[in-house]
Order: structure tokens, then C-alpha cells, then sequence
């Protein structure tokens, strides 16, 4: 569906800017913009180079394991369907830790097995479980302490500060976070669309 809506949209400003008149502006446009994102990329590559390579330090030296057991008191309670020595625990608890972290790679293998675990814990259903919805919640909203990509952009278009980052980006992952928590409770225990 998003892929139709830019079609759609890229196929609108085409068609206006050709019965305006302005059809060079949309060449013109599209080559800096392919040029612009090409030099970003390659000026990402050194910080997050820098920056993956110390998450992997880190991720190597056991801080995603001492993550992981802080975590586990708190998982347990907000899985409640998922028994605490399932292997879905382990990997949900595992690709948290790597996205508080800002290993996003290493926490994607760990999102699929999660999913992939809680889909056999759902018994093959089509319809996504409690534990599921609770998951890509927590996911999506997860807390992130060191944004090394956006470091990098900012740093890339010669930020004078590219780190200021850091405290607004805790804050808002943190807010995210509890606002996904606080929902995810309130749809599991009061709403209307509750599985019984």
C-alpha cells in the first residue's frame, strides 16, 4: 500500500510540474538528491563504522548479556502468556537489549526468532497474540541510549554538536516507550477488543 501511495505522489508532482512548466526543476531536483544521498552515505560510513564497532565491543564484552538478566524481572511481567524459560523470552529480551543499545543489526535476528517463537507459542493462528502486539510495541518504541545513525547524519552536515542528540533522543524514546507500555495495558486489560 505505501508503495502505491509514492507512486502516486511522485507521479502527481510529475504531471504538475510538466503543465506548469517546470519539469526541468523536477530533473534538476532528483539528480541533487541522488547526488546529496550518496554523499551522506558515504560520509555515514566512518561514524557508524566508529560506533558499531564499539557496540560490538560492548556486545562482545557481555554488556547485552548484563542488559538482558536487568531486563528479565521486567519482561516476565509484561509477557505474562510467554512461560520465562521459552526461548521467545530469551530472544525478545536479547533484541531489546541490543536496541537500548543501538545495535539495530543485531537486534533484527533476534526481533524475527522472537516472533517466530511467539507465533508457535500462538499455536499457528492467523491472528497476532497478546504477547505479539506486546512485543512490536516495545519494539517499535524502545528505548535507545546511543542514536550512533543519527549521529552520524547530523555529523555528516557539519552539526557543531552532532552528541547534543543524545539527552533529547533518551527523553523521547522514553516517553514513547512508556506512552507503547501504558497502551499496551490498557488495551490488554479494558478495552472493548480484548480477547477473552
Amino acid at each position: 500500500m505505501l508503495n502505491i501511495i509514492w507512486l502516486v505522489l511522485l507521479a502527481a508532482g510529475i504531471v504538475v510540474a510538466a503543465f506548469t512548466g517546470n519539469i526541468d526543476a523536477v530533473t534538476d531536483a532528483a539528480l541533487k538528491s541522488a547526488r546529496d544521498a550518496v554523499q551522506v552515505c558515504f560520509d555515514l560510513i566512518g561514524v557508524m563504522a566508529l560506533w558499531l564497532g564499539i557496540m560490538r565491543i560492548a556486545e562482545r564484552g557481555g554488556m547485552v548479556q548484563v542488559l538482558a538478566r536487568l531486563l528479565r524481572p521486567v519482561m516476565i511481567r509484561l509477557f505474562p502468556g510467554v512461560p520465562p524459560r521459552h526461548p521467545a523470552m530469551g530472544a525478545i529480551i536479547l533484541n531489546l537489549s541490543a536496541n537500548i543499545l543501538g545495535l539495530g543489526n543485531a537486534a533484527t535476528p533476534f526481533g524475527m526468532k522472537a516472533m517466530k517463537n511467539l507465533q508457535e507459542l500462538n499455536g499457528g493462528s492467523e491472528e497476532a497474540s497478546t504477547a505479539m502486539c506486546t512485543f512490536l510495541a516495545l519494539n517499535t518504541s524502545c528505548i535507545t541510549l546511543l542514536p550512533a545513525t543519527i549521529i552520524g547524519v547530523r555529523l555528516s552536515y557539519n552539526s557543531a554538536n552532532p552528541v547534543e542528540i543524545v539527552g533529547p533522543c533518551i527523553f523521547a524514546t522514553t516517553v514513547s516507550m512508556v506512552i507503547a507500555v501504558s497502551l499496551d495495558y490498557w488495551f490488554r486489560r479494558f478495552s472493548r477488543w480484548r480477547k477473552p
